[in-house]
């Protein structure tokens, strides 16, 4: 077969391809010759096998390929990312002051102006077309991420971090940080919540309840819920961690509920970890309806603990995939599956006796499932009729052991993808039908 045609850079096209994607009502759908046909709006008009009929656009013949879902992250800190993979073995909280504070309190405008559209460019060329970041606490350097997101194309949700613990900011006298930081993150807000027809979003950031006054998790959580907006922290990541906030908030039963208490629980909120976690707390979040990112990468990267994500989603908890760079070393989420799946295996019979996680539920889980985080599962996730045309192209052919050593069987595509993954393999991505500019470097 001859090289593939170029690539479509805007809509209205058509690509002819291997298609494999997790579908709304369960299940999934593989074409092993297959049509996925973008009007000229960005949205998927039709899915298919391969025909001639009725095409909104030019159609380019990558059928070596797979077309599958743009990936979904929910959990990354942008200035975080020139330190991925330094500090292996160091807990938490060591882990925070040497490696990551420092850069965070560098990463000012220019700082951000120079490393967040690198950053969106090789998110984008691991497969990632929706970001959910943090910043650092200066909120102009936040306004300079969102602007490169906006003019990338990259679907992204961010968030200033918010601390009035342990604040780098040692410019700002103790007793004004509260009130500061609630006004830059409300501004920052209202200048960036919905922009360009939503693709563009604010998550309210308190760091974690270590770093934050009960006030500050509690309008917090008030200022998102009034905006429609997100709440992201973390939870329940390290053991050291975890006694601290015993210690800060002896009136919780529970690290979870030092959340609820201030009322952030909910189908907006997104929680990182969530390693360790009661049975009071699981039924908690299932009953709030409130999200976890799953970053197995690093929770194996500083030793924090192995989730029982198949008990999580037995339980009913709502479950996505996050890198968590740079305390997970790659920013490409085929790693993090595998990670994953690294992590389910090893948890052994228990987590079996839950049912088996095979390559076709990680692929959902780092689509749809991410997007259900969103409250974006009726628009993205999935590759069907009606739905935004996020999607990627990969080169399954890069994940082979020996050259000419194909499969065509769906998990078995998938399977190599996840464990077998290639720098290079993700050909193309798109946001709405507009294609993405990528780096593709080691992930």
């Amino acid at each position: 077969m001859t090289d593939p045609t170029p690539l479509p850079d805007r809509p209205p096209f058509a690509l002819r391809a291997r298609v494999l994607t997790p579908l709304s009502n369960g299940g999934s759908r593989y074409e092993a010759d297959g049509l996925v046909d973008v009007d000229a709006a960005g949205r998927i008009v039709s899915v298919g096998p391969w025909s001639e009929r009725g095409m909104a656009g030019p159609v380019a013949d990558v059928r070596r390929w797979l077309v599958t879902p743009g990936l979904v992250d929910l959990h990354a800190h942008l200035p975080q990312i020139p330190n991925a993979g330094l500090g292996a073995g160091l807990d938490l909280l060591t882990w925070l002051n040497r490696y990551i504070f420092p850069l965070e309190r560098a990463f000012d405008r220019a700082a951000a102006e120079r490393l967040a559209p690198a950053a969106f460019r090789a998110f984008a060329g691991a497969g990632t077309t929706t970001v959910v970041a943090y910043g650092a606490v200066w909120p102009d350097s936040l306004d300079a991420c969102f602007e490169a997101a906006e003019a990338h194309g990259i679907r992204a949700v961010m968030g200033k971090v918010m601390m009035d613990r342990l604040s780098y900011d040692e410019a700002i006298a103790p007793g004004e940080i509260l009130e500061l930081s609630l006004r830059q993150s409300a501004d920052l807000c209202a200048r960036w919540h919905g922009r360009d027809g939503g693709r563009l979003r604010y998550a309210f950031t308190p760091r974690f309840a270590v770093s934050c006054s009960a006030e500050l998790l509690s309008e917090s959580a008030r200022l998102a819920a009034d905006a429609g907006a997100y709440l992201q922290t973390h939870l329940s990541e390290d053991g050291g961690e975890m006694g601290e906030v015993r210690r800060l908030f002896p009136e919780a039963r529970d690290y979870l509920d030092v959340y609820d208490l201030a009322g952030g629980l909910g189908p907006r909120t997104i929680l990182a970890h969530a390693i360790h976690l009661s049975p009071r707390e699981i039924a908690r979040l299932a009953e709030t309806g409130s999200h976890v990112a799953h970053c197995p990468a690093s929770n194996l990267f500083l030793g924090s603990g192995n989730m029982p994500l198949a008990r999580y989603l037995d339980e009913g908890i709502s479950v996505g995939l996050g890198s968590d760079v740079a305390a997970g070393p790659e920013l490409s989420l085929f790693g993090v599956m595998r990670a994953g799946a690294y992590t389910h295996n090893a948890l052994g019979t228990e987590a079996a006796a839950l049912g088996s996680l095979d390559p076709l539920r990680w692929l959902r889980l780092a689509t749809l499932d991410g997007a259900a985080a969103l409250g974006l599962q009726d628009e993205i996730g999935s590759i069907e009729v009606g739905k935004e045309a996020d999607l990627i192209l990969v080169d399954p052919e890069l994940t082979a052991p020996l050259a000419g050593i194909e499969t065509s069987e769906p998990s078995e595509l998938m399977s190599r993808l996840i464990f077998r993954p290639h720098p290079a393999m993700v050909r193309g991505a798109w946001v709405r039908g507009r294609r993405l500019a990528t780096d593709q470097i080691a992930p």
